[in-house]
């Protein structure tokens, strides 16, 4: 199905923690043959410490600058057609946002706030999340962000299921939106 299809612009992943930028992300670029960049894990390597780290040590408003920096630096960087997945703070930044509107296909995976809870609960990675109530943080953010980020390109609504559905999904959306654009255009 993708085989037939001509990308010409990076592949930018957005939505909250636990959605499955990552994992999908990392899955999609695979399935291209194309690389794919993490955004936070590039900051880290930048600034020589964990996203955590950054977070308690400068701020949040000092590491979205960062991420605005490291994004565009990601944008200019060669091969152009390449999976970014960001952080989910990186497309509620307007600069950011215009950005990836601007240069890159959108894709937004969507979870509801039980997937987010199950899938992010175990971890100590997530700055927002430590020592705090998750559920509470969570149901938090969706409130604020998802009509934020509806204004991604494309919509892909996941579940409590296998990387290999989801990655179909995906795929599906990608092509969808491409064959839109071609008899638009």
């Amino acid at each position: 199905m993708i085989e037939n299809i001509v990308l010409d612009k990076p592949i930018v992943m957005v939505g909250l923690m636990g959605a499955g930028k990552t994992s999908v992300g990392r899955a999609l670029a695979r399935r291209l043959g194309i690389p794919f960049v993490d955004s936070d894990k590039e900051i880290e390597a930048a600034a020589g410490c964990s996203v955590v780290d950054i977070f308690s040590m400068y701020g949040e408003e000092e590491f979205r600058r960062a991420e605005q920096r490291v994004i565009a630096r990601l944008f200019d960087t060669p091969p152009a057609l390449k999976v970014i997945s960001t952080g989910e703070g990186a497309f509620i930044t307007p600069a950011v946002r215009e950005m990836v509107l601007g240069r890159a296909l959108s894709i937004w995976l969507r979870a509801d706030l039980d997937l987010l809870v199950k899938r992010t609960n175990f971890r100590n990675t997530r700055p927002q999340l430590l020592h705090a109530d998750s559920r509470k943080i969570l149901a938090q953010l969706i409130d604020e962000r998802y009509k934020i980020y509806e204004l991604a390109d494309i919509t892909v609504e996941t579940r409590d299921e296998s990387l290999r559905k989801t990655l179909s999904k995906v795929v599906s959306a990608i092509a969808d939106y491409v064959k839109k654009g071609q008899k638009n255009g």
